[in-house]
């Protein structure tokens, strides 16, 4: 096979890096999109809750209450779970969490995001009329669930902060909470409908239907191994035995393994993951799941896929190609039968994944400080779906010279010195 020549290798075939060739693809650049599996959106891609959160105005921040923080330390929140034997590996990184976390720097890192936040859904929209899969996209928004007065109080302080930023939602009552979701057991405190977000019942699919349409656009796509970059005289090459490809510039968007990649280069980001967890299940009988719904205490979401009943996890710290370690999910299981009528699982066993996170809950994007023609895009957290194709955009208005939609500052590498 000979080596394949383009103007620009991006690396990874998940949400972010497939959203990232087709705006280089539309500014006229010729890409290949370089990934170890033949098909797009196998890995991060597929297993999130499915939500385009273009409401979203404040990213998911070290708590700075100290009950709250050591009730998380005790392992016994459900929302959040560490590996005690993978503690030593992530402390130092949960450390600059926090003091990221501090209120002032995650307003700024919140009203940097916000263009890209607000963007989202209007950017999915126009891929997705594109490509021909419209009907992967639902405009109900989701539900979060509350249990307890203090914790239903605490979120419409949060609902009213966010309202400033054009974020609209909805507090529902017992009775409002039946009306949508019938289906729904429980004694709540109430809800917080949030309209504006999309619902995609398939990830995983709509990032092969956004490759596919790479693909009808001339794209090429490359099954390689991505961490053998390399930098050459001409630029930079990708592959071997048989299946290399080379180009002037290369972009990372490997998400949870962009690590493994920018290291090799010399560049010592504060880079961690934080795993999570997925079961597909039936519903029982006639029962139907409307929304996303989140137990906002118990710390679970249903999401209603195309494969069933999306049961998701809360945050677990741990090593990334640690040995899956699904307590959460085995624990949110009875929980989760008791809020709806849930049957057999579909899966043979909980998937794991990973999100790519820095400290401040900001990705990575821009030109990599020391090697020209190399550039990154990575570290979307909990937002790999909802950013990807609008980071892909400013990436791409970044590469090819265009003046950026939104002021790229706030996702320089050299933010972190």
């Amino acid at each position: 096979m000979a080596e394949l020549k383009a103007d620009v290798l991006v690396l990874g075939a998940g949400m972010v890096g497939v959203g990232a060739a087709l705006h280089l693809q539309k500014r006229g650049r010729d890409v290949i999109l370089v990934d170890r599996h033949a098909l797009a959106g196998e890995e991060t891609s597929y297993g999130n809750a499915g939500i385009i959160e273009s409401a979203s105005v404040f990213p998911y921040m070290f708590p700075r209450n100290a009950g709250e923080i050591l009730y998380y330390a005790t392992n016994r929140a459900p929302h959040v779970r560490y590996a005690i034997g993978d503690l030593p590996a992530f402390l130092p990184w949960l450390v600059r969490y926090y003091f990221a976390s501090q209120p002032d720097r995650a307003l700024r890192g919140a009203m940097g995001v916000l263009p890209l936040i607000r963007q989202s859904l209007v950017e999915h929209e126009a891929l997705m009329a594109e490509a021909g899969v419209p009907e992967l996209l639902r405009k109900d928004g989701w539900i979060k669930l509350f249990r307890s007065e203090k914790a239903l109080a605490k979120a419409i302080g949060e609902l009213e902060r966010a309202r400033q930023y054009g974020v609209t939602g909805d507090l529902l009552d017992a009775k409002a909470i039946a009306a949508r979701e019938p289906h729904l057991s429980g004694d709540f405190a109430g809800a917080i409908h949030l309209p504006q977000p999309g619902f995609v019942p398939d990830p995983g699919g709509l990032a092969k239907a956004y490759a596919a349409l790479f693909m009808r656009k001339g794209g090429r796509c490359l099954v390689a191994d991505a961490t053998s970059l390399e930098q050459t005289s001409g630029g930079w090459r990708v592959g071997g035995a048989g299946n290399t490809a080379i180009a002037r510039e290369a972009a990372i968007a490997l998400g949870p393994w962009s690590d493994l990649v920018f290291k090799k280069f010399g560049y010592a980001l504060p880079f961690s993951v934080k795993r999570g967890y997925h079961l597909h299940l039936a519903a029982r009988g006639n029962a139907v799941l409307q929304h996303p719904v989140l137990d906002a205490e118990q710390g679970f979401l249903l999401a209603p896929m195309n494969r069933g009943i999306r049961l998701t996890s809360g945050v677990e710290f741990a090593r990334r190609d640690a040995p899956a370690t699904p307590v959460q999910i085995e624990r949110a299981l009875p929980r989760a039968r008791k809020l709806f009528p849930l049957g057999d699982a579909v899966d043979a066993k909980p998937w794991k994944g990973a999100r790519p996170c820095l400290p401040d809950m900001l990705p990575v994007i821009g030109r990599a400080p020391n090697h020209p023609g190399l550039w990154f895009d990575f570290g979307h957290q909990h937002h790999g779906l909802t950013l990807g194709p609008i980071t892909g955009r400013l990436l791409a208005e970044m590469m090819t010279g265009e003046t950026p939609f939104a002021d790229p500052a706030p996702f320089a590498a050299e933010r972190f010195g």
